[in-house]
């Protein structure tokens, strides 16, 4: 009889357990979501020429890094120094012609303050002195125009990251607006989680994130909760231009109900940066109310 209750408390002891891990693994599902489903994320910058022209000095190569302000590649600047030099003549040429007219001016002043001339020689004369400072100003424009569109022929890294996507090469004429490039901002990488919509009210801005990539699982890294999105564009027929704008978040399949997901924007801090590769996938799992203080993150 002792032997039978000792093997059932024995029993509930163990279904109690069973029941005490399940309810904790539930409420730590429930309070701390956790999606299989992010990305890395960063800003890509693409790099167009100001000004047309033939390439004739690539200075990088594909998915270098480069910081800003390095030069990227270099168009042909003959025809531009050939237009500054115009320029330069036609200033010249302008100050001259500013020259002569304030001496005609000053003699006509002379003669009509003696009474000499008519007051229509003055004013003529002011008229004219008028009309080639106006065309001095419109010389040294044109001057300062020529001289930034040469400057336009060395094109530079804006931001600091990794070359992408050169498919170019030296003697290729490059259009005006044409992107030659891709720079993948360094200092922009965020992660972007999608999460159901029944665990949105789980994460709040400020919530410490717990980030693995796929292949570096063994090597987690922390980060922010920014944001939570407002909107994913619809897909049942609703109209609006302004939803093409929205993320398009294709829905899990669970049950027979599919609830949406939203994108959640977590800021990684910089100790992360050399893992990171955008488009890489990663698993998130939301610490809801614990918040990591006095760590540097990437703005």
């Amino acid at each position: 009889m002792i032997k039978k209750i000792l093997a059932y408390g024995f029993t509930l002891a163990i279904a109690a357990a069973a029941g005490c891990v399940i309810w904790i693994e539930y409420r730590h599902y429930s309070d701390d979501p956790w999606t299989r489903d992010g990305q890395v994320r960063a800003n890509v910058v693409g790099i167009a020429p100001r000004v047309p022209g033939p390439i004739i000095r690539i200075a990088v190569i594909d998915n270098q890094q480069v910081k800003r302000g390095d030069l990227l590649f270099e168009i042909d600047p003959a025809d531009y120094d050939a237009a500054v030099e115009q320029a330069k003549a036609q200033v010249l040429a302008a100050e001259a012609a500013l020259t002569q007219r304030k001496q005609e001016l000053d003699r006509q002043t002379e003669l009509f303050q003696k009474k000499v001339n008519a007051l229509k020689d003055y004013q003529d004369a002011q008229d004219s002195y008028d009309t080639a400072k106006a065309n001095l100003a419109a010389a040294k424009a044109n001057l300062l125009t020529s001289e930034l569109r040469l400057s336009y022929t060395k094109i530079y890294a804006t931001v600091n990251g990794e070359v992408t996507n050169l498919d170019v090469s030296e003697g290729a004429y490059a259009s005006t607006g044409e992107q030659i490039l891709a720079l993948v901002d360094r200092d922009s990488y965020w992660i972007a989680a999608y999460f159901k919509e029944t665990q949105l009210r789980h994460i709040a801005t400020g919530d410490t994130a717990i980030i693995s990539l796929m292949g570096n699982e063994d090597i987690p890294f922390t980060g922010t909760v920014r944001s939570v999105g407002w909107g994913i564009f619809v897909t049942d027929g609703s109209a609006g231009q302004g939803t093409a704008l929205l993320p398009s978040v294709s829905p899990t399949i669970d049950w027979v109900r599919l609830p949406q997901r939203f994108p959640v924007r977590i800021q990684v801090y910089s100790s992360a940066l050399t893992e990171l590769r955008m488009g890489q996938t990663a698993s998130v799992t939301i610490s809801h109310g614990a918040q990591t203080k006095n760590v540097s993150m990437i703005p």
